[in-house]
Formats: C-alpha cells, structure tokens, sequence
C-alpha cells in the first residue's frame, strides 16, 4: 500500500474502504450483503496496508458503524476512521438535513460510542443544511477538536464559498464529493480550491457506483430493489450510451493486463497526490482488486484516451433525481 496525505498532517492509505455498501441507506442498496463477508473483508483491508475507513451515522442506519467498531476493536493503532454526521434521523420515512449545534455534538458523542473509539479521526458534515450557518456548525465541529472527540474536520458535497467560509472557521482536512471518470463536475471550481487551500480531496463512488467495474452489462444484472435501477445514469435511455466509456477503459485495462476497476483508480490517483479515493467494497474479492489500483501506473497516452472517453459533461444523466441534487454544492 502507498500513503498520502489529507490537509496538511492527516496521512492515509492511498485509497480508503467505503464501508456504504455493507450497511447503506436502507438495506440493499447495492445488493445483499453478508456480515461474515464484510467483516472478512475489513480484516484483509487492514492486512493490505489500508488505514482510512469511511462510514456514517445514516448508514444502516447505525449497524455500519457498529460494524467497523467490531471489526477494529483491539487494531485501533494507525487506523483513520472517517464517519459522517448531518441529518435528522428522528423520522424513517422522511430523513432531513440537520447540522444544528445541538446535533452535531448528539451525533459525536453516539458515533464514538457505536464505534467504541475515544477519538474520531475525521469527522464530517455529510450534507450542508441551508437551515444552519456553516459557521456554527463548523464552530461546533472546532469545539469537539478542542475537547479531544475529534482529530480532523471534513465536509462532504459542500460548494466553493461554504468550504471558503468554514475553512476560516477552523481548517477544514477533507472534503468528500463524487468524482470518477463518469462524474467530473467538480474540476472546474472545487478541486482547484481545495488545491489552493490545502484540503485533501476523497472521492466516493469513485467506481461510478459500480459501473465502471464493466461488470453490470444490462440493468438485469441488478437486484430488483438495487438503488442503483434509480440513478438517472443506470436508465434505460442513458445505460447503453454510457457504457461505451466502459468500453475504452476495458481497452486500457487490457493493455496493462489489470481490471477496468484499477485503471478508474488509477486515473483518480493520477489527478493529483492531494486526492484519496475510497471505493466501496463487501467483498475481499473487490476489496483485493481494487486495492491493487496503487501499483498501475497509466500513461500519457492512456490518460489522453481516457479523456476523450470520458469528458467533463460527458456522461449520460445527471447523478441523482432532483430531490437529492438539490442536497449538493450548497
């Protein structure tokens, strides 16, 4: 495994777990998952090197990090544990954002808990709430630092001037943000800034939620209650269009002899050494596969192929419905 760093001090594996799919929003939201599995497969993430884990209080929700605490307990030495905070969970049937003061330090204090740690290494806002100035949620976050609850701060799917404003407030480590090849949205204005200021980049769903695996040739290939079936990128009119990318990065992943998981990596990890991807995995299988993404090394020449595949704007469909693309870059 090779290691970067988040912010200034904050070093991590090279590429993170996505603990998401062995507990998501809701059960299977990406197929069925096995809990013997998925703590088999946290066991070999820490025997390859892999020390950032990434979960949240929504996952489950609770059981994921519940989960990661059992898979832990007795390791806790080195390891980086991310997890995320920011809705209101009070009501199944209709979760809202809520980054209130008061909540921000209820969720610490659970997550720790459910963890079983002292400390949270990284703790984000997972979704800006218009309701709360980014200051007092932010401030809140910074007194959490101050108390020793918390090592880092991070925000997630945040834009330009709430990061400018909470990074005045207290640095800001990290922000999380969906970025692959088929979700490019963020190069023109966020990830410059987070360059400017010093803030390590961690991309989720850097597989396109799979896709770019080239393992999902036809919407059949999903479980019927798949959350995937309503990504606007997964429907029936945008599937087939995208998955002529795939098809470029299957032809460069057969030059290098690897997966086209590896060369999605790869290409993340070649957009500069300030950005950590963390693909999800519930499986050693896709965990070992993807893992193995560190040691390919693309060339110009792959990476201008890739480009023209896979262009900002590129994609078939937006990456949510409207309701939940309402919820990013505020």
């Amino acid at each position: 495994m090779k290691y970067r760093k988040l912010g200034k001090e904050l070093e991590v594996s090279a590429l993170g777990l996505g603990c998401m799919p062995m507990f998501g929003i809701g059960s299977g939201m990406y197929g069925k998952a096995n809990m013997t599995e998925s703590l088999a497969t946290l066991d070999r993430a820490m025997e390859l090197g892999v020390t950032f884990f990434d979960t949240a209080e929504v996952y489950g929700p609770y059981k994921n990090e519940e989960l990661l605490g059992q898979a832990i307990r007795g390791r806790r030495e080195r390891l980086v544990i991310a997890t995320k905070f920011g809705f209101d969970l009070t009501n199944p049937a209709k979760i809202g954002t809520d980054s209130s003061p008061e909540n921000v330090r209820r969720a610490c204090d659970a997550s720790l808990q459910r963890l079983g740690v002292d400390v949270i290494d990284l703790f984000y806002q997972h979704r800006v709430d218009p309701d709360v100035p980014i200051e007092d949620t932010v401030g809140a976050m910074a007194e959490l630092v101050q108390a020793g609850k918390v090592r880092y701060l991070g925000l997630s799917e945040a834009g330009a001037d709430t990061i400018r404003r909470a990074h005045e407030v207290h640095p800001i480590a990290a922000l999380q943000s969906e970025y692959s090849l088929w979700e490019r949205s963020i190069e023109e204005e966020i990830l410059p800034l987070c360059q400017d200021l010093n803030i390590g980049f961690v991309p989720y769903s850097p597989l396109g939620r799979g896709f770019l695996t080239g393992q999902i040739t036809s919407r059949d290939d999903l479980d019927a209650d798949d959350y995937r079936l309503r990504d606007p990128r997964y429907s029936e009119e945008n599937f087939d269009q995208n998955l002529k990318m795939v098809d470029v990065v299957k032809q460069v992943a057969g030059r290098h002899d690897c997966s086209p998981a590896q060369i999605a990596l790869a290409w993340l990890l070649a957009q500069g050494d300030f950005i950590v991807p963390i693909p999800g995995s519930k499986r050693r299988a896709t965990l070992e596969d993807s893992m193995a993404a560190v040691d390919v090394a693309l060339t110009d020449a792959d990476l201008d192929e890739l480009e023209k595949a896979a262009p900002v704007g590129g994609t078939s469909g937006p990456r949510y419905g409207e309701a939940m693309m309402s919820m990013v870059r505020l």
